[in-house]
């Protein structure tokens, strides 16, 4: 299963821990080996032999299944599978071979199928299998590979693409199963082992460490703090559960990070907390609940704070949709979020989270500051869109206009036009060498606001910077409209 970049939903190639267990190679005392050095090895003094992980994989292995995968998958998949593209165009952010082989059979290209293979395990004796989203959403046919060889047709009973969580079934009862426990919580450093379905391989087990916990932005999910492991996860093992020592599952491997496409030891997991919070939830309702407020919102970087004269961190409104929660319950966009429901918010992420946690019709309690007005906003929550209903409604890009000449303002390397449609102020013009480039500024773009101010005209930026500059900050805050999106941007004061 791939991922963006080179992070790649995972998998597991088998490892070399199993050669170095307790007690060590020992020489036979032969006519061969009687003077080898190494004859009676005994560990230094005060070190201890690694552990062997053969009596908890042969306990845990059996409520481990590797997943059979059929489908149809179209361009759009494909080119989200490696990263996305703009535009309408469903080919785009498709290798290139790829993407002429969907523009030679023409805009309306047929589904292709789709097989593939992952792995998953039994959370319950009548049949319920957890796995990764990614390995069954696209699925016509799932087929179940038990450890006793075995073979079962598995049916979808939720899928939770925010968390890459998913649960399906089989009819079998007195099935082998593991089961989550709350005090399964690793440190860095603790021995785990992930076991799996690795290239298709099946009932592959490895062994690493805990590498790290609370890995933020290893995917697009705002929901899961990842947790890092060494040991070694490959293509297929995507679904698989990871052990501690005591058998209990403390995550389930989701991607890895991978330059060249296989293990290079740096593997990320779902932690059992949210799998099992996630996982029971899809079995009860066949759905994750989550409140909504209807608003984008983006981190407060060091540049933003300069840019705005902050000090302090939070959760930066960009955009609202029209006529939903936040937008009825007066949130503004430049509001910066900074507590929920009494817990402070210091990112993005803090603010998805918060809001996640309600139910439809509850009411979330917001602090904000704006223009350094402290007021307090109270949203009744609705019922978050599925994942894929909510990327359906969020524009792809837009197109850029070529015409333009219009006011310069070189301070901040843009050229401006006023916008034929009165929204703002477009940008005409890019200076390469600027910190706009740099930032991502483009031929096309709209400016609605600069400094927190409304952008009409030149001359409005221009008086931005220059409040900026009496101030004595460096950065003036742009907030920009591109293809039906909009976002925040801090550009660099310059000396034009």
């Amino acid at each position: 299963m791939n991922s963006k970049k080179s992070l790649i939903k995972a998998g597991a190639a088998a490892g070399v821990l199993a050669l170095a267990v307790a007690g060590g190679y020992v020489a036979h005392a032969d006519g061969v080996n009687a003077g080898a050095v190494n004859a009676h090895p005994s560990p230094p003094p005060g070190a201890t032999a690694l552990p062997s992980f053969a009596d908890i994989v042969q306990r845990v292995a059996p409520a481990v299944v590797s997943i059979e995968v059929e489908g149809k998958i179209g361009p759009r998949q494909i080119a989200d599978q490696f990263g996305g593209g703009d535009g309408d165009d469903d080919t785009n952010g498709l290798p290139p071979e790829l993407r002429r082989f969907f523009q030679q059979q023409g805009r309306q290209a047929q589904p292709q199928t789709m097989h593939a293979a992952g792995s998953g395990f039994f959370v319950s004796a009548d049949g319920y299998i957890v796995t990764n989203n990614h390995v069954v959403e696209n699925a016509d046919k799932i087929t179940i590979h038990t450890a006793d060889d075995r073979t079962f047709k598995a049916h979808v009973i939720g899928r939770d693409a925010a968390t890459d969580i998913a649960v399906v079934k089989v009819d079998g009862a007195n099935l082998p199963f593991v089961s989550f426990e709350d005090r399964a919580k690793p440190r860095v450093g603790d021995w785990v082992v992930a076991v799996g379905n690795p290239f298709n391989l099946g009932g592959t087990a490895t062994a690493g460490i805990v590498s790290a916990l609370g890995r933020k932005n290893v995917s697009d999910s705002s929901y899961v703090d990842y947790m890092q492991i060494d040991a070694p996860i490959n293509r297929g093992n995507s679904g698989g559960p990871t052990f501690d020592l005591y058998g209990r599952v403390v995550g389930v491997n989701t991607a890895i990070f991978s330059p060249s496409g296989g293990s290079v030891g740096i593997g990320f997991d779902i932690p059992a907390d949210v799998v099992a919070k996630v996982s029971k939830e899809l079995i009860s309702t066949g759905k994750v609940a989550r409140g909504y407020i209807g608003a984008q919102v983006q981190n407060v970087t060091p540049d933003i704070a300069e840019s705005l004269g902050l000090k302090g961190k939070g959760a930066l409104v960009a955009e609202l949709t029209p006529g939903g929660p936040a937008d009825r319950a007066g949130l503004k966009p430049g509001d910066l979020v900074t507590k929920a429901n009494g817990q402070p918010v210091e990112s993005a992420t803090d603010l998805t989270r918060a809001v996640g946690l309600v139910r439809a019709g509850d009411p979330i309690r917001l602090e904000v500051r704006h223009e350094g007005q402290v007021r307090e906003v109270v949203i009744r929550s609705g019922a978050r869109p599925a994942e894929d209903q909510l990327a359906a409604n969020t524009p792809r890009g837009g197109g850029e206009r070529e015409d333009s000449d219009g006011g310069v303002t070189g301070a901040l390397g843009l050229s401006v036009a006023p916008d034929p449609q009165g929204q703002g102020v477009r940008v005409a013009g890019v200076d390469a060498n600027s910190d706009a480039a740099q930032k991502g500024l483009r031929r096309g773009d709209v400016i609605l606001q600069a400094g927190g101010r409304a952008a009409h005209a030149a001359a409005d930026i221009t008086a931005a910077v220059a409040e900026a500059k009496k101030a004595g900050r460096h950065q003036v805050l742009l907030f920009v409209a591109r293809g039906g999106q909009h976002t925040f941007v801090p550009i660099e004061i310059g000396q034009g």
